[in-house]
């Protein structure tokens, strides 16, 4: 994306240089009062003035004084200060940037089954292909820390993820699985796996990864850790 240096030129300056725009003088010349532009700006007359003034100096504008007003058209240096900024915003409102959102928790040791679940045939082939990793045999397990991670981890159930399919076998039924891509204190990539098992409410997440989390971040029960989870635009 083009980044546009806000010198502090146009900081100062670009309201009223906008305001002369819409005001039809980038394309033609235009009789204007300081006390009209004034009030259209909601400045004092004498703050306007000031600002005419050190437009017409930078070669923004061009100026002549008239009866009860000057004679004013934007020039080609200003118009451009104008252009840089709507080109700007275009590339920024273009761009599709990955929607994230950061949910803080704190490590707990869980019972053992997120090994189980993972090392299912049919899961582990499905986690392969569909989020293009072998997991390793177990899930970090985070105790959420305050309401506002609760409601983020609780917007998760109403997006789009990664469908991992439920599947049965000779003993049980396996619900399905939603996974969503995450990084995990900015460090380790891995994924927020959503009703790998049923018997944590919305204060915990879960995550699996190709790597062992604990020992690559060397984590341990009662450390806080900042996951990063990427969303999909509805």
């Amino acid at each position: 994306m083009r980044s546009l240096e806000i010198t502090k030129d146009l900081r100062s300056y670009f309201f009223i240089l906008y305001k002369l725009a819409e005001l039809g003088a980038r394309d033609r010349t235009v009789k204007l009062s300081t006390g009209f532009i004034a009030e259209k700006l909601n400045l004092s007359q004498q703050t306007v003035s000031r600002q005419l003034i050190e437009l017409e100096r930078k070669g923004w504008i061009r100026r002549t004084a008239a009866r009860e007003g000057s004679l004013i058209r934007l020039t080609e240096a200003g118009e451009a200060q104008l252009r840089a900024v709507h080109s700007a915003l275009d590339a920024l409102f273009e761009e599709k940037r990955p929607i994230s959102i950061m949910i803080e928790g704190v490590v707990f040791s869980g019972l053992g089954e997120g090994a189980y679940y993972i090392t299912r045939k049919r899961y582990r082939e499905q986690f392969i292909e569909k989020l293009g990793f072998d997991p390793y045999p177990g899930t970090l397990n985070l105790k959420l820390v305050s309401e506002y991670d609760i409601q983020m981890r609780r917007e998760l159930d109403a997006r789009p993820g990664v469908d991992i399919e439920g599947f049965r076998d000779e003993n049980r039924t396996y619900g399905p699985v939603k996974c969503f891509p995450a990084r995990i204190n900015g460090r380790e990539d891995g994924e927020v796996v959503l009703a790998l098992r049923t018997h944590y409410n919305s204060s915990v997440i879960e995550i699996i990864s190709p790597h062992y989390l604990r020992g690559a971040l060397k984590l341990k029960d009662g450390n806080k850790v900042k996951v990063e989870v990427f969303l999909r635009e509805i």
